[in-house]
């Protein structure tokens, strides 16, 4: 099994996104990036802690390829966008992805180059070493699937889920 912790906005959506993938077995929501010790989730959406909304992402890459959870994550949200995804603008929306050793950040900087291929050269995503990492509020865990007639999810979160499973439909949980 892997890890990968990639930021891309609100958390609600990457969440929801990568749990309809086949061989992914966890979805963490949480925060990562930031200056402050156990930051919450208000301190978070002040945008002063420095950290990303971000999620840990495990999966098995015998049957879903690394290089396919990245390119969903660039494919789900718009590495364009400075500091924002849509109407959620601050520092804890950015396009980040988070590395654990050299291995993972020659992947996801090969996986930001492909990106191009489809966004043009100006992707904003940052490639920076995974620090702390602190597990949201567990009514932020796997929100959409707990919450799917909410607001936020029915105008944001579907649409996104929508398109990977159009995108990706071979590698969709049956």
């Amino acid at each position: 099994m892997q890890t990968y912790v990639v930021a891309g906005g609100c958390f609600w959506c990457l969440d929801a996104v990568y749990r309809v993938l086949r061989g992914v077995s966890d979805v963490v929501s949480g925060y990562t990036g930031g200056s402050t010790a156990n930051p919450s989730y208000e301190a978070v959406c002040t945008g002063r802690t420095g950290h990303a909304e971000a999620v840990a992402v495990t999966f098995d890459p015998d049957v879903i390829p690394a290089s396919v959870i990245l390119d969903v994550f660039f494919t789900l949200h718009d590495p364009t966008q400075l500091n924002r995804q849509g109407n959620d603008v601050g520092t804890q929306y950015r396009s980040a992805m988070f590395y654990t050793d050299d291995a993972q950040k020659q992947l996801f900087e090969t996986a930001r180059d492909r990106a191009t291929e489809w966004w043009g050269s100006g992707i904003t995503t940052t490639i920076e070493p995974l620090g702390d990492y602190h597990e949201a509020e567990d009514y932020h865990q796997d929100f959409f699937n707990k919450n799917p007639g909410q607001g936020y999810c029915m105008a944001v979160a579907v649409p996104k889920v929508n398109k990977i499973r159009k995108s990706y439909s071979q590698y969709l949980v049956s």
